[in-house]
């Protein structure tokens, strides 16, 4: 083979490393099943904790907006706290994803993951937020849009 040949084709290799990404999108159903695992694992013990140990039971708890709102609030600080930390709460981990930056591709702050977690609230109450996915080719959903994070498959 011709010396010129061999350049071209160590071209041709440069050219597609250089043209594909280092980082690969997290699928839309590992994200939904890493959101499960995490209500599972961090938000029902905090809710059975709250109903049972702290009140007299689901009666209680059903009737106070503020064992409610403190469940939420405490499972959002959680939340922030894992993504700030190492950008994976435990579902997300078991998925093997991560939340980062969409432009540095850093952990985001503790601030900024308790803000997503609120945003997340809302984009799941409106319902096109978390929805939007389906039709987006980097699966960003509306709390992702808002605060500049992505989530990436981790390596």
């Amino acid at each position: 083979m011709r010396f010129r040949d061999l350049k071209k084709q160590s071209n041709k290799k440069q050219q597609l490393q250089e043209d594909k990404p280092d980082f690969v999108y997290a699928s839309y159903a590992d994200r939904i099943k890493a959101l499960i695992t995490d209500m599972f694992m961090i938000y029902i013990p905090i809710l059975y904790i709250i109903t049972y140990v702290l009140l007299d039971g689901k009666d209680t708890f059903q009737t106070s907006p503020l064992a409610q709102l403190s469940g939420v609030i405490l499972y959002g600080v959680i939340y922030a706290i894992f993504v700030a930390k190492t950008g994976q709460t435990p579902g997300k981990k078991a998925y093997e994803i991560k939340i980062v930056d969409v432009h540095t591709h850093e952990k985001i702050s503790f601030v900024r993951g308790f803000f997503r977690f609120i945003a997340f609230l809302f984009s799941a109450t409106i319902l096109i937020g978390v929805l939007l996915p389906i039709v987006r080719k980097d699966n960003k959903t509306l709390h992702d849009m808002l605060l500049n994070t992505v989530v990436l498959v981790a390596k």
